[in-house]
């Protein structure tokens, strides 16, 4: 398989999560905005992530188990909330928060390394 098999479901992957943290925790930063304006704003970011989600998982699927994409989903997600906290939100990460990401990260190893024997 040519390389972009393997790096266009990541590629997808990020721009999804992109859109899924802002659909998710954006109205965090507008929090005067009535609930329903937040839920209908959430939803239509949500449609857009859908529509890179959805053929990374099937271009995926090519390559990489679901259990593989699922892991890649996650580590990603964490990656772009992290950025999105600090960048949008204004939060600090902590060394907590690094602990727990690098735990994330080495069970995600796991997931890729193969059956332990």
């Amino acid at each position: 398989m040519p390389i972009s098999a393997y790096l266009t479901p990541i590629l997808l992957l990020v721009v999804s999560n992109v859109f899924m943290t802002f659909a998710w925790y954006g109205h965090l930063k507008f929090k005067t905005s009535p609930i329903w304006i937040a839920i209908l704003a959430s939803w239509g970011i949500a449609f857009i992530e859908y529509c890179f989600a959805v053929p990374a998982n099937r271009y995926g699927s090519a390559v990489y188990t679901t259990a593989q994409l699922k892991t890649m989903q996650e580590v990603i997600t964490l990656a772009v909330f992290a950025g999105f906290s600090v960048l949008w939100l204004g939060e600090a990460l902590t060394l907590n928060h690094a602990v727990g990401f690098a735990l994330i990260a080495l069970g995600a190893w796991f997931i890729f390394a193969g059956p332990l024997r």
